[in-house]
């Protein structure tokens, strides 16, 4: 147990070295001597675990790709409606993004060009769970007149996609403030009216505990 325990950790002590590494030099650049001394472990150690930079790099955006879909899990399991449930879920991505180097370099692996041949596709992860859930609220017509999921589903996706990219060069667009602003601005537009005096902008209590 001891032993299993302790490799468990150097293997996330190697994922989130390749992620701060991947994320600093790129994967084309990064090297397995620098992440394994990042890690602090040896090279001997690094091959154990995985075979080869391919291998980290998708380790990476596996984990990457599990805090994703937990964060989309918590939201639903909250209980708030479709929208509300958006809008907490886009808030505890960005709050990963700016905090959680293994989410920032999942999403920046996973994007090309040139596209790394098997590179988990969290981008798309993201926009099918977006389009499921503005699915729902069509359903549960909480959806203004005249709006499709599908075109709501273009415009956040685009958004908050636009957000991840810009905010790793500049935090603000990541921020709590920012993406209030984005959703004060289109909710108007996009849920009924009796469903828009309920929804908090800035997401509730616990989508956006722990940020700053």
């Amino acid at each position: 147990m001891v032993k299993q325990e302790r490799a468990a950790r150097t293997r996330e002590s190697l994922v989130r070295a390749a992620a701060e590494v991947f994320a600093r030099d790129g994967f084309t650049l990064a090297s397995l001597t620098s992440i394994s001394k990042r890690a602090g472990v040896s090279n001997g150690a690094l091959h154990f675990h995985f075979e080869s930079k391919q291998a980290l790099a998708r380790g990476v955006e596996d984990e990457a790709a599990a805090m994703v879909g937990a964060i989309t899990a918590s939201a639903r399991a909250a209980g708030a409606g479709p929208l509300q449930r958006l809008i907490d879920a886009t808030h505890a991505l960005m709050e990963h993004l700016d905090h959680d180097v293994v989410v920032r370099a999942g999403f920046e692996l996973g994007s090309g060009p040139p596209r790394r041949e098997g590179a988990v596709d969290l981008r798309g992860q993201w926009q099918s769970w977006v389009e499921e859930v503005f699915e729902d609220a069509e359903r549960e017509g909480v959806l203004a007149r005249g709006v499709s999921a599908a075109d709501a589903s273009v415009a956040v996706v685009a958004a908050t996609v636009g957000f991840e990219q810009l905010g790793a060069d500049d935090p603000t667009w990541t921020s709590t403030q920012t993406l209030a602003q984005f959703w004060d601005l289109l909710l108007p537009r996009l849920a009924s009216a009796h469903v828009l005096n309920g929804l908090e902008s800035g997401g509730t209590a616990t989508a956006v505990s722990g940020r700053g």
